[in-house]
């Protein structure tokens, strides 16, 4: 006991980075129980262009679900427990039934009844184009 506290004494912030480590094991173990996390997005607007990218390697497109309700943008991806079967002696088995969801409130500019969707190498792009009247307009000054 007496080295432990010399010890906390010597390094206050020891027992904060001890305490930092069984937190971060704690929640990866129920990460790893709930299999849902998030995947990775870029959202660029190009002249009038938006275009949503996101990471979803190993997904098939019946896999993903889009779609734009009231302005938000949601994508689902969900990928199904693998079925146990008898005559199989499984050794690893570190995949797991996964399920990711993003949400993002879209600009009002573009027009979200016209997205244009595609997946290409585990990348999933989504392509809005600006509304006509969204669009800058040169007004003639007589």
């Amino acid at each position: 006991m007496q080295a432990s506290l010399r010890r906390t004494l010597d390094n206050p912030f020891q027992a904060l980075r001890d305490f930092d480590r069984v937190v971060n094991r704690m929640w990866d173990t129920v990460e790893e129980g709930v299999g849902t996390t998030s995947f990775p997005v870029d959202i660029r607007e190009v002249d009038d262009t938006l275009t949503v990218e996101a990471e979803l390697p190993g997904f098939a497109k019946d896999q993903i679900d889009v779609s734009v309700e009231q302005g938000v943008l949601n994508i689902e991806a969900q990928r199904p427990a693998r079925e146990a079967k008898a005559e199989v002696k499984v050794h690893l088995s570190e995949r797991r039934a996964t399920h990711y969801a993003r949400r993002f409130t879209l600009p009002t500019a573009y027009d979200t009844n016209n997205v244009e969707a595609s997946l290409v190498d585990g990348v999933l792009t989504l392509t809005l184009a600006k509304r006509e009247e969204s669009k800058p307009k040169k007004i003639e000054v007589k």
